[in-house]
């Protein structure tokens, strides 16, 4: 009797939570179908868009007039509307031009780019920009943030300051439970090394980045690329269910299966940079049969669109040109027209909604630059504190300077010559460690910073500004615990102003090196190449710093000053030494230190010009590298025909 009754609360229980369950689901459900704060009608008319490339050498100018520069058309008059509550997917073979235009479509693409784009029959906009969502094919996020605190972070870089900090938290929260990411809200990204949450799960996390700022006009390039078919289908599904609360939604996809094909209220097929079909997914089966290709056996719609944009016909009797051109003017014929009609109409349409909106003028940027930088900093330091605490790193530092110090134990100024080696050892050191570091500081995080600052998430500056500051923890601890074990195991002056002197000119030296190291990064945005340069450069300003070689032929000693370590290495001597100071340099006899060879060669004088020299250039260096990253991640104006 006792089992009876505890089976019975038991499926009490069980009963209870499927209940709940099916009410979030439901309510889930009601929140992803919430009416769009500002329906988007997207219209594209006669679209082109042409690149110029170079004819490769080998090939022969067939005269002399002729330009080595040709230009190829990636786009071809393509035209369309996509209303509210709709989803266009845009299908053809890899180089139809299916990602260029939904890039152009997007307000993202800049260059020979003709036609008409408008957005409720106005151009691309400020205002537009904070309404639209782009979704790229590769997910481009931190590996090392949960999925909270990507969600997060992003809520409160692309939120407005209407909204508070707290309810910033709370639509992050409110999109990981729309998304179906609660389950996974723990556990970081994870990347080619570093176990993290599933493919699907990944890109629900880029969809629900975008959805945070609840977008009316929804952008996504290959969706479903790399998921399996149940994931795909629930992916879809997610963006049919946006969609239905009046969102507009364009997306590229490949080869859907049949059942997500069946969910498209649009279809476009593109087969290179000409449109081959626009209109209803439901009727995309009889228009092909009205012109005449039907498939010889019952297949997948997507699959027979694909085979047909190759130039395949079914019964494979036909040349793929022939194809082709046979299906561009069919369209021209069949669909140019009723399409022309519809485009007129929706002007209409389109004209009393103006009519009733209101004018709003929208700053560029939705947070101040200090709220950007302290984000941005914070989010830094999550995402690189398994640097900082990197053992291997640091262990290299200690046993390094534990050897150094060793090796130089104790010395006295009896031996001077092992004394100003320690010096410029430690010059040498601390020259190439933090460049080395520093190259790699851009070139990974190049495709997040292009992804955000394309949609105007931040400030350049306050992007560059955090992660120098970001990087200064490890880039001044681990010099000065160096410096701490190896001044005074090396035996170096038990002197107060002595030991900061040589901090302050070794951190100095250490920060134009982190400061080249960026430079490089930024400009060359190759790890291999970058790494290539800077070794070249610093063995370089090595060799010309002054100890190695004390005469440097006339024609090349300009590269003494350009140098690093020859402005370190006459800082640290004139830590330790001063003009007129001596050593014994024999049995009872005193020489100045300024006569020995290594030190006469950069001399003891001209400490302030020194320093002035190393803080221009760590300016200098990073101005570079700032105008450098200027070049990534700049949403470009869509040009008018």
């Amino acid at each position: 009797m006792r089992e009876e009754r505890y089976m019975d609360a038991e499926e009490v229980q069980m009963e209870d939570l499927e209940a709940q369950q099916k009410k979030t689901m439901e309510s889930d459900r009601t929140k992803i179908q919430k009416k769009a704060k500002q329906p988007v009608t997207l219209k594209f008319k006669d679209v082109v868009y042409k690149v110029k490339f170079q004819i490769p050498s080998n090939k022969k100018v067939k005269n002399t007039t002729d330009s080595p520069l040709r230009e190829r058309i990636i786009l071809n008059g393509i035209s369309g509307v996509v209303k509210p509550g709709e989803m266009l997917a845009m299908l053809g073979p890899s180089g139809s031009g299916k990602t260029t235009l939904l890039t152009a479509l997007g307000g993202r693409l800049g260059g020979h780019l003709k036609g008409t784009i408008t957005y409720n029959g106005k151009p691309f906009s400020n205002q537009m920009k904070r309404n639209t969502g782009f979704v790229t094919q590769d997910d481009v996020l931190y590996a090392h943030l949960t999925v909270t605190e990507t969600l997060v972070y992003t809520a409160l870089l692309r939120l407005p300051n209407t909204f508070t900090k707290e309810q910033k938290i709370g639509v992050a929260e409110d999109v990981m439970l729309q998304m179906g990411l609660t389950r996974c809200k723990n556990s970081i990204i994870g990347g080619p090394f570093m176990r993290g949450i599933s493919g699907g799960e990944r890109k629900r996390v880029s969809i629900g980045q975008e959805m945070l700022i609840d977008p009316s006009l929804l952008f996504l390039d290959e969706p479903t690329s790399g998921l399996d078919s149940t994931t795909a289908q629930r992916i879809v599904s997610t963006l049919w269910d946006l969609a239905q609360g009046g969102r507009t939604v364009v997306m590229t996809i490949h080869q859907p299966s049949s059942r997500l094909f069946y969910m498209f209220h649009k279809v476009l097929l593109l087969s290179e940079g000409n449109s081959l079909y626009y209109g209803s997914g439901s009727d995309v089966m009889d228009y092909f049969q009205s012109v005449g290709y039907v498939p010889k056996v019952p297949m997948n719609p997507a699959d027979f669109l694909l085979d047909l944009a190759n130039g395949v016909s079914p019964d494979e009797s036909e040349d793929q040109v022939m194809v082709k051109e046979r299906l561009i003017v069919a369209s021209k014929n069949h669909i140019a027209t009723k399409l022309k009609a519809e485009l007129q109409e929706e002007d209409g349409v389109v004209a009393d909604h103006n009519k009733n909106e209101s004018n709003t003028n929208v700053g560029k940027w939705p947070t101040t630059w200090w709220q950007q930088f302290t984000v941005l900093l914070q989010r830094g330091m999550k995402e690189r504190k398994h640097e900082f605490f990197d053992v291997l790193k640091i262990t290299q530092v200690i046993v390094v300077a534990f050897l150094v110090g060793l090796l130089w134990w104790q010395s006295k100024i009896t031996h001077l010559q092992d004394q100003i080696g320690l010096l410029y050892f430690s010059t040498g050191f601390w020259g190439f460690f933090p460049l080395f570091q520093a190259i790699f500081a851009f070139p990974p995080e190049r495709m997040v910073l292009a992804k955000e600052r394309s949609s105007g998430m931040y400030r350049l500056s306050s992007y560059f500004v955090a992660r120098m500051v970001s990087d200064l923890p490890m880039e001044l601890i681990l010099p000065t615990i160096y410096i701490a074990i190896t001044y005074f195991m090396g035996g170096l002056k038990y002197k107060a102003t002595c030991f900061l002197y040589y901090l302050f000119s070794l951190l100095l030296s250490i920060m134009v090196s982190q400061g080249l190291g960026l430079a490089l990064g930024a400009l060359v945005m190759d790890l291999k190449a970058a790494t290539t340069l800077g070794s070249v450069l610093m063995l370089t300003f090595l060799l010309a710093g002054g100890f190695y070689v004390q005469h440097i032929p006339a024609f090349i000693k300009w590269i003494r000053y350009l140098s690093i370590m020859n402005y370190n290495y006459k800082l640290l001597l004139g830590s330790q030494y001063k003009p007129g100071e001596t050593y014994p340099c024999g049995e009872g006899k005193l020489c100045l230190v300024e006569d020995f060879p290594s030190v006469k060669s950069v001399g003891l004088r001209g400490q302030l010009v020194s320093a002035v020299v190393l803080i221009v250039m760590f300016v200098v260096y990073r101005v570079i590298a700032y105008v450098a990253l200027m070049r990534i991640g700049v949403t470009r104006k869509i040009k008018k025909a």
